[in-house]
């Protein structure tokens, strides 16, 4: 008897999962707004050189707002001295000759757009600018190392005292980082942030997946990733709504006071929990669940069938012990974690420089949000008919295809560029939507978060490397496309060769893997 056997027996996906999933996937909303938070809290106002203090207000116009990115690499500057005789306006004099030197005095930021951000706040802009982007580097460095030490806390302790531990993490340092006084403590609570949030998506994931029926899986998979889509679209009207980095940080992060409140209400996998010989724990689950969706009378019945499944486990479990390191196994952990590094890459790099499409970037957000609809209706249908590996393989080729085409549209061609941006993005939502439920599927329930945790690991890495390509624009306005898109072509060549999960159940066991594929 196979464990998907045992979640038929208490109701398929009834009641219990409905809410279970419903509850595990509301947090959704607020993790796409951690993971794209610095477009908001980090956005560049414009700005200008701030006056000296013997200057007034009515010689602006004659002192400052020299911008001097033909000669002064992209840096702003104020004339050294005043030049007055500019204010005639039949004045032929060459700008570019006149002598300037940097914002001696600071800068002055508009707050049209922004009231304030960790850039107006610490003076990230010119030689500091590159700071802006390490706050993401950072913070994604924090997502990675939580993928590596929740992931192995996961199988040791268990789904469910994780998750609830990153949901508190996540608002108490969330939080507190809105009292940061340096972008140094800013960082390091961002760190920590990205710690918890990883926590968050790995066991969020494994709970909720190996709760639900074979038959279930794939449409309740993408229909809860809806949920990331949707917080998109709340962090944009959140953040035109607030327009201050602080309060914002603090919207976005109180929520998980409540998903921590209700998380105790979960039930601990039975799946999870049978595998590490906890027979009477899963019992317990497994008649909750059975009560809940409204099939007492198996309760009995359940005894008998859980005793069968342990023993068919131990069995199992002393065999793996000789096919730990089998060639699928081995397979998995080099194949998947290079088109996981690539398809994070493409991912992030297109959606964390919202302000380089000359449009408002709370549009851009609510945009790139929005396609992400469609491009998750797309990848229903491919993993439902065509499955998991031919699907990943198409969307990271035809986003590649799109990254490319948009090198040779003319930067004056704004509209078509921003198109064909929306496209690719929504290519590459559609890959991370099959990479989340492939890699579940993937890996046996023993080493599940283990996997998952070294895959996220190297995901992580592609996330962190993307924003520090973004600079490469300043060397050739195309090679950082040229970069996202090699990294998907090179994510399509290695999903190629993963084996294919369309209708089969999660496996138990490094066994089970053997015999299903």
């Amino acid at each position: 008897m196979a464990f998907s056997d045992l979640l038929e027996e208490v109701g398929g996906f009834g009641r219990y999962q409905w809410l279970h999933v419903t509850l595990i996937s509301l947090p959704g909303l607020m993790m796409a707004s951690q993971n794209l938070l610095n477009n908001f809290v980090s956005g560049i106002p414009a700005h200008h050189c701030s006056l000296p203090a013997n200057q007034s207000l009515l010689n602006l116009s004659l002192y400052t707002q020299v911008t001097t990115d033909s000669f002064c690499l992209s840096q702003r500057s104020s004339f050294v001295k005043p030049q007055w005789h500019l204010l005639t306006t039949n004045s032929s004099a060459n700008i570019s000759e006149l002598q300037t030197e940097g914002c001696v005095d600071g800068w002055t930021f508009d707050q049209s757009e922004f009231i304030s951000t960790t850039v107006s706040e610490w003076g990230l802009v010119c030689s500091l600018r590159p700071l802006k982007q390490m706050i993401q580097t950072i913070y994604m460095g924090g997502v990675l190392t939580g993928a590596i030490i929740y992931g192995s806390l996961s199988d040791r302790f268990g789904r469910r005292i994780v998750l609830i531990w990153s949901y508190l993490q996540i608002g108490v340092l969330g939080c507190s980082s809105v009292l940061s006084s340096s972008f140094s403590v800013y960082c390091i609570f961002r760190f920590l942030n990205g710690m918890a949030v990883s926590g968050v998506i790995l066991n969020g994931f494994s709970l909720k997946v190996e709760w639900i029926p074979t038959k279930t899986r794939t449409v309740v998979g993408t229909l809860s990733s809806f949920f990331f889509t949707f917080g998109q679209m709340i962090l944009a009207g959140l953040a035109y709504w607030l327009k201050d980095w602080r309060m914002l940080q603090l919207s976005v992060s109180a929520p998980h006071f409540l998903f921590f409140a209700y998380s105790w209400w979960y039930s601990e996998s039975a799946r999870w929990l049978v595998v590490n010989r906890r027979s009477e724990d899963a019992l317990k689950s497994l008649h909750r669940v059975a009560r809940i969706n409204g099939k007492p009378e198996v309760i009995n019945k359940l005894t008998v069938e859980v005793t069968s499944f342990i023993k068919y486990l131990k069995t199992h479990l002393i065999a793996d012990c000789d096919h730990t390191c089998n060639a699928l196994i081995v397979l998995e952990f080099t194949c998947e974690p290079v088109y996981r590094f690539s398809t994070s890459f493409a991912y992030y790099g297109l959606a964390m420089d919202l302000q380089k499409f000359g449009v408002s970037i709370y549009l851009m957000q609510v945009i790139f949000g929005a396609v992400d609809i469609p491009a998750k209706l797309l990848a229903l249908g491919l993993l439902s008919y065509l499955g998991r590996r031919v699907s990943q393989v198409s969307c990271l080729f035809l986003s590649a295809v799109i990254i490319f085409a948009n090198i040779f549209v003319p930067p004056d061609m704004q509209t078509l560029r921003t198109t064909l941006a929306c496209l690719g993005k929504a290519f590459t939502s559609a890959s991370f939507t099959t990479v989340y439920l492939y890699t579940g599927e993937l890996y046996p329930t023993v080493i599940r978060q283990t996997g998952m945790g070294f895959v996220s690991t190297m995901s992580r890495l592609g996330s962190m490397a993307a924003p520090a390509v973004l600079i490469l624009d300043e060397v050739w306005p195309a090679l950082p496309s040229i970069v996202y898109g090699g990294a998907a072509v090179l994510a399509s060549g290695f999903a190629c060769f993963l084996p294919e999960t369309l209708n089969i159940p999660l496996p138990d066991t490094v066994e089970d893997v053997e015999e299903k594929w």
